[in-house]
This record gives C-alpha cells, structure tokens and sequence, in this order.
C-alpha cells in the first residue's frame, strides 16, 4: 500500500457514519463527544418509536412509564417520591403526571393511613387494563428498535450503558 493510499484509508476510516448522518462536516472533537452525540441520537430514535405505539393508547411515553413503575410495585402502590426516583426521565412534574392519569380514571391517589403527609399512588384496573393491551405493541418498539442486534451484542450494550450510567 502506497503512502497516499495509505492515508486515504486513514482517513476514510475516522470519517463516521455519523457525521453523515448529521451532515456535519468538521468532525467530533473527540471520540467522547462523538459517543455523546451518538448515544442522544440512538435515544431521540427509540423514544421516537416507543411513543408512537404509546400515545394512540391515549398516554404519553412519561405517563406509560409511571404505570409501568406502579404495575411492578403491586398492590399497595408507592409513594408519589419513589415514583419520581424510578422514573427513566427525572421530572420535576411527577404530581402533574399523576394529576392527568388519575383525570383518566387510570391511577388512584390516597393518604398514607399511617404518614397523613405521603400519598400512595395505585394504578387502577382500568390502568392495567391498558396496560395489557399495550404490552404487545410497546414489546414489538422494543424489538424494532434492538432487536437486529445478536444477544451478545445487547448484553455487551448493557454493560457498556450500565457504566455510563454509574457515578
């Protein structure tokens, strides 16, 4: 291989698909900021996906994620903070989330028997009810979107994800 053959494959191999994507020009200023750039974008595409088989059920891709939280605590419910603190998106507006599921007849609010200041948040059997019939169509989004992946590379995501995600 030639010197300028050389470098032609040097260079055609740092130019990403992103930036193509992106139609950008100048490249990253790292392969971090790349990465960054790469990881908000594959984000911005799923909850794309995810919400446009969620919100023809009537509810956004938040107030799904609240009665998803709640369906997996049981009966009983959680407190309105623990909500806030599982949630994917913090938010600050975790009561007005709540204020619009319980306006749908798909959440029940009550005090706390014990704590008159917590307030116990439940889904409903309407809210389940939804819920079931979602559960198909948010699983297909799920494959759609990662689901050409072989496992191993899921797995290897995951982890990746994981340690992004520490502090």
């Amino acid at each position: 291989m030639s010197c300028f053959s050389a470098h032609i494959a040097a260079v055609t191999r740092k130019r990403s698909p992103l930036l193509d994507e992106l139609k950008q020009t100048k490249p990253f200023a790292s392969a971090a900021a790349e990465g960054t750039v790469a990881l908000l974008k594959t984000a911005d595409m799923v909850r794309r996906r995810v919400s446009a088989v969620v919100e023809p059920h009537g509810v956004t891709l938040q107030q799904y994620n609240v009665l998803r939280i709640l369906r997996g605590a049981g009966e009983g419910g959680l407190p309105t903070l623990e909500i806030g603190e599982r949630l994917i998106e913090e938010t600050p507006g975790v009561t007005r989330l709540l204020d619009r599921l319980e306006a749908k007849g798909l959440v029940r609010r009550t005090r706390c028997p014990r704590d008159r200041r917590r307030v116990l948040c439940e889904v409903t059997k309407d809210g389940l009810a939804l819920l079931a019939r979602m559960d198909a169509v948010v699983l297909r989004a799920d494959e759609e979107a990662l689901g050409r992946l072989p496992r191993a590379d899921v797995e290897r995501l995951l982890q990746i994800l994981e340690a992004i995600r520490k502090e």
